[in-house]
């Protein structure tokens, strides 16, 4: 058997039919960029997030951009990051004129926590932190640095690229975040056929200036009252999106149920499986494992031999990156992020994963001799 790391074509009985007809009409219609559709699956993600406001856009690292931008973040402002993350996190700060600053994460969580927060804000003093919610989980302590942040003045942005359809505490964890952003890129548990991305907030001024900047900074159709970007959504994609959206729900549980047969089956001690934490409903993103840095690379060859994909996200920290060096305003590491990137395994995860399949990876992961 051959088990891939994701396989984004399986689709819903009637799915395929279904957006080939709405694109035939979009054609018809003649509605290539905007139009009703775009509102429509705006209305319908603001509606399943229980965001106040949501907005769509080209791609993944514009919504982070344009949502910093919109939420008050200006040229030379100090941002911080966590030093896990990928790398659109980091070089959103970079385009908008901002200077990042990393810090490091729990080996525990693999996510930023509030003394991490705090000893960055007392060090470093900056306008504006990232937080960001990894693997289909959210952040074990977002609900503290929210407050944190409300309390010390500091903006706080949420990148959710891997978190829609997650919850802490019961509520979507989109619900009540200041500023957000997501991506729509096929592989994500919320895929289009291309790039796209989203935006969120609870304040109306800035979803209000992120349209003014997703759209060349327009206040009239030639009236340009900001500098901004071209980064609309496109019908098809929004059509795209209306109807996957649609099969969401569906989705996750099998996701979920990916992760959990993983957690519950795999016994073998070379591996160590974590799991969302407290009061945090995961999507099913990723199935995420550490194991040493010395057993990895032999455990990846093993599982090349038996035809299973695999990943590993990420496999280096921001901070190293060689893209890093000339922007990059400071950093607080204790060495977590780079043991996480050279002890994550990611086994194969993907909706409607079957159970053959499944148990295919179980079997074999549990015959692993390191």
């Amino acid at each position: 058997m051959k088990v891939p790391f994701i396989d984004i074509l399986r689709y819903e009985n009637g799915f395929y039919e279904t957006v080939t007809a709405r694109t035939a009409q979009l054609i018809k219609d003649g509605h290539f960029v905007g139009g009703p559709v775009v509102g429509q699956f705006e209305s319908a993600l603001k509606d399943y997030t229980e965001t106040s406001f949501a907005l769509g856009c080209a791609n993944g690292t514009d919504a982070i951009q344009v949502a910093l931008r919109a939420a008050g973040v200006e040229k030379n402002d100090k941002v911080l990051i966590p030093d896990m993350t990928f790398w659109a996190t980091f070089e959103a700060v970079v385009n908008v004129g901002a200077v990042p600053y990393t810090l490091d994460v729990s080996k525990e969580t693999l996510h930023l926590t509030l003394a991490s927060v705090k000893e960055g804000v007392e060090k470093f003093k900056p306008k504006a932190i990232i937080l960001v919610h990894l693997y289909g989980w959210a952040c074990p302590e977002t609900l503290e640095i929210r407050q944190y942040c409300k309390d010390n003045n500091i903006i706080c942005m949420e990148d959710c690229a891997q978190a829609i359809g997650t919850e802490i505490k019961g509520e979507s964890l989109l619900k009540n975040a200041l500023v957000a952003s997501t991506s729509f890129y096929p592989a994500k548990v919320l895929g289009a056929s291309g790039d796209a991305g989203g935006i969120f907030s609870t304040e109306q001024k800035i979803i209000d200036t992120s349209k003014i900047l997703l759209n060349h900074g327009r206040t009239g159709h030639y009236d340009h009252g900001l500098i901004g970007w071209n980064s609309r959504l496109g019908a098809y994609e929004a059509a795209f999106m209306v109807e996957a959206l649609k099969h969401l729900d569906a989705k996750l549980v099998s996701r979920r149920a990916v992760c959990e047969a993983y957690r519950n089956k795999i016994t073998n001690p070379a591996l160590k499986f974590l799991a969302p934490g407290k009061d945090v409903w995961e999507n099913g993103y990723l199935s995420v494992a550490l194991m040493t840095p010395e057993s990895r690379p032999g455990f990846i060859e093993y599982l090349k031999a038996n035809d299973i994909g695999y990943g590993t996200v990420y496999p280096g920290a921001m901070s190293a990156q060689p893209g890093a060096a000339a922007h990059i305003g400071g950093k607080i590491s204790h060495g977590h992020a780079e043991w996480i990137a050279k002890s994550i395994i990611n086994l194969p995860c993907f909706a409607y994963m079957n159970i053959d399949e499944i148990n295919y990876v179980i079997e074999k992961v549990n015959a692993y001799k390191a």
